[in-house]
């Protein structure tokens, strides 16, 4: 590393720590100023409300900060050239998996095709077939004819099929499939070995992909290497990368969210060795599987949930950021939602048995574990912060409810270092993993209009309603009837309205002006974000 560099990793590492530093006198500003401001109590509320929602913000930015700290601090960990794929001199056997559920067969087709391609020597390749054709989805013949078709696709192209009798989703399904791999077969078991290779021997380890990921052919032999190296290692995961995103507003979008958190965050966790598995692109050792009793059937987040048993029962695990495989987005605002629903649901019911752990063995993890697992488990309750930050001002302009505001002088003094440290770093970071602003904005966007989907989520999930797990559709298209994102066009013209009604009391009543403009321009501020939910309703783009 030759001095330019040094001082560069220097400067971002002082930019860091003070942004950190503003994060904390912040904080400490707001609550000093919502405790000595003489509110009424259901001001005070209100004001309790939205101090909580900064507060959840702040912690949650300080998590960020302190993965990109980690990373810094650790530069080589979690590249590529940590990875040496030469250094293998045996070739242990790996299972290479993908678990179905009435997935569109060219979706199918793609993603077994790519198996077939992979370079790794010693690879057996299984379909798990996880359809149930013991439910009434279509018609008799056409659910015989989709199974004949799965049947003779795996044949043709020479990939293990398997099936079982229903339980548990993806997660039963898996564990159903690892008890083959022991040797064992359960009830309603069926094999059908297309696949030319024999397989003479338990695998080692088994690779999980989604049915619409489609792995390089170099995908196995990095992430056998690591596994190889470390025999504590329990999993490795790699990132997710959508490339339906060229002509598809909600793919392009959602791709992008997942990248924010595929840089320095999953890093960040790694280097801590607190990186949770994310169901796709990820090596397991089959042993370490068999050591906590397999996938997490409870969850519709079972990789989330069986990361903890990894990590509580002494297992390591690791992130490479080296994208190796590739597959599709979310299409439409209707299907991002499911999955953004059904992901803050497992994670926020896994919050529950989070602290239920901690309160029984604090000492199970490390301090640093705990801290990557309580801002990973309370992530989905964003959706209750935007709502509160998005109606405070509203209450103000149109009813008079004050929130915050009591000292503006102060509150400008802590709030405008805070808030341009902290956009101008987490931008920055990211535009040296080659993100532009706009890109970055727009994951931030579609996030944001989510809030309905996360609050209903996590309330249900907080709740330990289970929930069922389901597919993202793929190959569709559809914009939403306006009824169902009504809590944003109904948030998006009252934020309006209180801006137009702020404009009127900012030259009638003149005073306290500070509060009134500050105000309107948040709820403006939510009056735009709040609109893109029609730009993202038409995904659709031409060229």
């Amino acid at each position: 590393m030759n001095a330019f560099s040094i001082s560069k990793t220097a400067l971002l590492g002082l930019a860091l720590i003070l942004t950190m530093l503003a994060v904390f006198l912040y904080l400490i500003a707001r609550t000093v100023l919502f405790i000595i401001e003489p509110y009424l109590w259901f001001e005070k509320i209100v004001a309790f409300c939205l101090l909580c929602a900064e507060t959840f913000v702040l912690i949650h930015s300080i998590g960020y900060f302190l993965n990109v700290l980690n990373v810094i601090l650790n530069p080589k960990s979690n590249t590529p050239a940590e990875v040496e794929p030469a250094a293998l001199r045996v070739y242990p056997p790996v299972a290479i998996v993908v678990a179905s559920y009435k997935e569109p067969l060219e979706v199918v087709e793609d993603t077994i095709t790519c198996f077939y391609n992979l370079t790794y020597p010693n690879k057996h390749l299984y379909f798990l077939d996880d359809t149930r054709y013991d439910t009434a989805w279509d018609t008799p013949e056409k659910m015989e004819a989709y199974k004949k078709d799965v049947e003779v696709l795996c044949q043709g192209i020479g990939v293990n099929l398997f099936r079982r009798r229903w339980h548990g989703a993806k997660a039963g399904m898996i564990n159903d499939f690892l008890d083959f791999v022991e040797g064992n077969h359960r009830e309603g078991f069926q094999f059908f070995p297309f696949q030319e290779k024999t397989r003479n021997e338990k695998e080692k380890y088994i690779i999980v992909f989604d049915a619409d990921m489609n792995p390089f052919p170099d995908f196995v032999e990095p992430l056998v290497a690591m596994m190889e190296g470390n025999s504590r290692l329990a999993f490795v995961q790699t990132p997710q990368y959508y490339s339906n995103f060229e002509f598809n507003r909600v793919a392009r979008a959602s791709g992008l969210q997942q990248a924010v958190f595929y840089e320095y965050i999953c890093e960040g966790k790694s280097n801590q060795d607190a990186m949770f598995c994310c169901g796709t692109n990820v090596i397991f050792r089959t042993d370490a599987l068999a050591d906590v009793g397999g996938f997490d059937e409870s969850s519709v987040t079972e990789d989330f949930a069986t990361s903890l048993k990894f990590h509580t029962r002494a297992w390591k695990s690791a992130y490479l950021n080296k994208v190796c495989a590739f597959g599709m987005g979310p299409e439409d605002l209707g299907g991002y939602f499911r999955q953004q629903f059904r992901w803050a649901l497992g994670t926020v019911g896994l919050f529950r048995t989070i602290a239920g752990v901690f309160i029984k063995n604090p000492f199970s993890l490390k301090p640093a574990k705990w801290w990557e697992y309580f801002l990973s488990g309370t992530h989905y309750f964003i959706g209750w912060v935007f709502f509160v930050m998005a109606y405070c001002p509203i209450l103000y302009l149109l009813f008079n409810v004050p929130s915050y505001f009591s000292k503006p002088e102060i509150y400008f003094i802590f709030f405008l270092p805070y808030i341009i440290l902290s956009l101008t770093l987490f931008f920055s970071t990211l535009h040296q993993r080659m993100y532009s602003f706009k890109d970055l904005v727009q994951g931030i966007l579609l996030n944001a209009i989510s809030f309905p989907v996360y609050m209903k989520a996590s309330l249900l999930g907080i709740l330990g309603v289970k929930g069922s797990f389901g597919i993202t559709p793929k190959g569709q298209s559809k914009a939403l009837p306006l009824s169902s994102i009504w809590p944003q066009i109904l948030t998006a013209v009252l934020s309006f309205a209180a801006v137009i009604v702020g404009i009127n009391r900012l030259y009638y009543e003149r005073e306290p002006a500070a509060a009134i403009i500050a105000n309107s321009c948040w709820a403006f501020y939510h009056f735009i974000i709040l609109t893109t939910v029609l730009y993202f309703n038409h995904p659709e783009e031409h060229e």
